[in-house]
């Protein structure tokens, strides 16, 4: 893609996230956060993006013209879909902006996936709409068991990581509720949520970087029901939020940080390649999810007592561990990448 098309499509999903005109002012400012920290290395002008779309400088129509050919438009198609998706739900303004789009474009209403590449899905699915897809995948059922056959994932030899940050939180022995797994179990656990998750970042599809967000929330389930919590979507959006985790700019700096390393729809380029050196500068979705796990793990194990300001900090000291683990797991998380597919991750969200 040229830049221009990268502007482009960078534009309409940033269209997108604002369509329904409801987000939260965390929610733009992490949006905002997100398109400085893409724009760093590269010659595409993100912030100057961010406020031309949010000061209403820019008209979808024009910046559709922009995007000439069938490929980058089913592309920014594909994006915006997801974008839409990424808080579990596309509400009627949002399907206004995406039916839009299909018109302008003449999608037409079964639009499939053409983003299944030949190096990640030898054995392509063909699912009904793309949308629909999107939309399974955004309402994965937290209660789903995994799925026999799924894609083993393995933590390799040594010690599992335990980060000292979530120790310092107030919940000594004398106030933790009881688990039903061991400490070292829920370390394995959670590292292998985060390797997982850091392989699915790795496939060029943006329906398989949809679905990191609801394993996430999955895995976040898994952890509070093991301290005999049963939990809804809304109780881990709410931890989500807490913590400052925006899921619309978590989708946003995902997806981002593939399109503009030239990652999306490029078949060939391997897991070894480009896709595995992307995966070092950024670390995204590995970091996020260890973190996640352990700040969950510890505030449904303390009785869920820590402010919001305590969950906060934790998550960002959290972070920054996994960014520095994320490297060292990296083949780990090469090697699930190739036994993945959007195939398997379809089932893996079904939970079936």
């Amino acid at each position: 893609m040229t830049a221009d098309e990268i502007r482009a499509t960078l534009t309409i999903c940033l269209l997108a996230s604002f369509a329904d005109g409801e987000k939260h002012d965390r929610e733009r400012e992490q949006i905002r956060q997100v398109a400085e920290g893409l724009a760093g290395d590269h010659q595409v002008n993100l912030p100057s993006l961010y406020q031309d779309v949010l000061l209403r400088r820019v008209q979808l129509a024009d910046v559709q013209a922009q995007l000439s050919s069938a490929d980058s438009r089913q592309l920014a198609y594909e994006m915006a879909v997801c974008v839409c998706e990424a808080d579990g739900q596309t509400s009627a303004k949002e399907e206004a902006f995406l039916a839009s789009l299909r018109q302008a474009w003449q999608l037409g209403g079964n639009t499939a996936s053409a983003a299944v590449t030949a190096a990640a899905s030898p054995a392509p699915m063909t699912p009904p709409t793309f949308e629909r897809d999107a939309q399974t995948i955004a309402e994965a059922p937290l209660r789903a068991a995994t799925p026999q056959g799924a894609v083993p994932v393995a933590i390799g030899s040594g010690p599992v990581p335990h980060p000292a940050a979530v120790d310092t939180l107030p919940s000594g022995a004398d106030q933790r509720r009881p688990s039903q797994l061991t400490a070292a179990d829920m370390d394995s656990k959670i590292l292998k949520a985060s390797i997982l998750n850091g392989a699915i970042e790795l496939l060029p599809e943006n329906l398989s970087t949809l679905a990191i967000i609801p394993l996430q929330m999955r895995l976040v389930y898994q952890i509070g029901q093991s301290y005999g919590y049963e939990l809804d979507r809304g109780h881990i959006k709410d931890l989500l939020a807490a913590l400052g985790v925006g899921l619309t700019s978590q989708y946003l700096e995902q997806a981002g940080r593939k399109l503009l390393g030239g990652l999306l729809g490029k078949a060939g380029k391997g897991l070894l390649g480009g896709l595995g050196r992307q995966a070092v500068s950024s670390g995204m979705s590995f970091a996020s999810t260890y973190a996640l796990g352990h700040v969950a793990n510890q505030y449904y194990a303390g009785g869920r007592q820590l402010s919001t300001e305590m969950l906060k900090n934790a998550y960002q000291h959290v972070m920054q561990d996994g960014r520095v683990l994320q490297e060292r797991y990296l083949p780990q998380m090469q090697e699930t990448a190739r036994g993945l597919n959007t195939a398997k991750i379809m089932q893996m969200v079904r939970g079936a």
